[in-house]
């Protein structure tokens, strides 16, 4: 009678199973992939100095690139297997040297391209510049951001944004390398936080301006139900020594370009 009784609960269990009254919630589905995308950005998202001689190599950037050598797969390149019909259409309109001051202009030249997917990386140059005085204010650098995204919400464009890295990192890593404070100081190099007579206290007050910014970022993506914000990932990245260019001690490498392709598409919207 027991065992009669045991194996009536089991089939019973297993009844309720298959019949559905214990439900298992299904993972969300992934949007449809775009037929067009852009890039937002300064000289990370240009690939400034990524590899072999000076200057931008928007081909191996994280986001637009398409080379097909450079072992980075990026969120394009990703894509184009999705949906194939996105081929040619990967707008990068990032400048090197941009703030958060020239991204309305950059959302406006992807809207005027129907970039159905925009990345955004920006706010760097905000935070490295010639002093500390120089840095934009939190409430100035807010508006522009928010300027940006209600431009690019008007053509109902998924939007990824991609926190400032930590540049307080790239000091810890390669602040006793001779070579990279030589480079740092002669090419002028982030002086807010990099330069040789800065205090830890200074270093610190930057870094803080660093995290107020992605601050910003964070809220105001929030606001905008097509905005992912990539939870701090970009930031919290420990990169490596050989993930810098060792052309400017300061931009990505190719590996580091490889780094933050993964990085960011794991948060975006087709992991």
């Amino acid at each position: 009678m027991r065992r009669t009784t045991l194996w009536t609960a089991i089939v019973t269990a297993v009844a309720t199973l298959i019949c559905g009254t214990v439900t298992i919630p299904s993972a969300q589905a992934a949007p449809p992939g775009p037929t067009s995308m852009a890039a937002i950005g300064d000289s990370i998202t240009r690939a400034t100095d990524v590899c072999c001689w000076y200057g931008d190599h928007p081909a191996n950037s994280w986001s637009t690139g398409a080379a097909g050598w450079d072992g980075i797969a990026s969120h394009y390149e990703r894509l184009r297997v999705l949906n194939p019909a996105i081929t040619g259409h990967n707008y990068n309109d990032a400048k090197s040297g941009a703030r958060m001051s020239d991204a309305p202009g950059q959302a406006q030249a992807a809207v005027s391209q129907q970039a159905g997917y925009v990345t955004i990386l920006m706010g760097a140059n905000d935070v490295c510049t010639s002093s500390l005085s120089t840095m934009t204010p939190v409430d100035t650098f807010r508006d522009q951001f928010r300027q940006t995204l209600q431009t690019l919400t008007t053509a109902q464009a998924r939007i990824f944004v991609a926190s400032i890295p930590d540049v307080y990192h790239l000091w810890e890593i390669y602040h006793t390398d001779v070579v990279a404070n030589l480079v740092w100081d002669v090419a002028n190099i982030c002086q807010s936080l990099l330069a040789p007579n800065r205090t830890e206290t200074e270093r610190q007050t930057v870094r803080d301006r660093n995290i107020a910014f992605n601050t910003v970022l964070r809220e105001e993506c929030a606001a905008y139900p097509l905005c992912k914000y990539d939870a701090d990932a970009t930031f919290n990245y420990r990169f490596s020594r050989s993930q810098v260019s060792k052309l400017d001690y300061f931009h990505p490498s190719l590996s580091g370009q490889a780094a933050l392709a993964q990085l960011t598409w794991t948060r975006s919207w087709w992991p």
